[in-house]
């Protein structure tokens, strides 16, 4: 999967191996940056791992 690919709500929940119902929690409380196109959330792969490294603290 290159950096630039869009993710799923499946492939993120698989990829930060959390279930899709924590996935979709996070994108109503706008706690992952998502995009929604054609009534579907899509997910930055590069934008979830720069998401992923600012929630180590």
């Amino acid at each position: 999967m290159s950096d630039r690919e869009l993710m799923t709500i499946e492939e993120v929940a698989d990829y930060l191996r959390v279930k899709k119902r924590t996935i979709y929690e996070w994108v109503k409380n706008g706690k992952i940056p998502a995009i929604k196109t054609v009534g579907q959330w899509r997910f930055k792969k590069v934008q979830i791992d720069t998401w992923l490294e600012n929630q180590q603290g």
